[in-house]
């Protein structure tokens, strides 16, 4: 499943009323930590097609990162059935962005 990038227009439908858990990856384009993580963010979409994949641009969703608290990029964040279930702050390896997923 591709990674869905998230807006306050999609935000509820695809996240707070989600069947599935949300991974949401808080990033920007100018943050090198953030550019090496999309591409295990990517490969954390086709590995678990069971989890909904996101990313919010937080140059352009400054609502939504607010909403997060989200004051470090990168920032992954979990949600499910609507609530906060799991975050962290900073790049991390694969294995432990995968332990983070119910």
């Amino acid at each position: 499943m591709a990674v869905l990038v998230l807006t306050k227009d999609n935000f509820q439908k695809e996240v707070m009323a989600s069947d599935k858990p949300v991974l949401i990856d808080f990033y920007a384009d100018w943050c090198g930590p953030c550019q090496m993580m999309a591409p295990i963010i990517e490969n954390i979409a086709k590995l678990r097609p069971d989890v909904k994949v996101c990313k919010v641009n937080v140059d352009n969703e400054g609502e939504l990162a607010a909403g997060f608290r989200v004051s470090s990029i990168p920032t992954l964040a979990v949600i499910q059935q609507g609530k906060l279930v799991n975050h962290v702050v900073g790049a991390r390896p694969e294995a432990e962005i995968l332990a983070m997923l119910p």
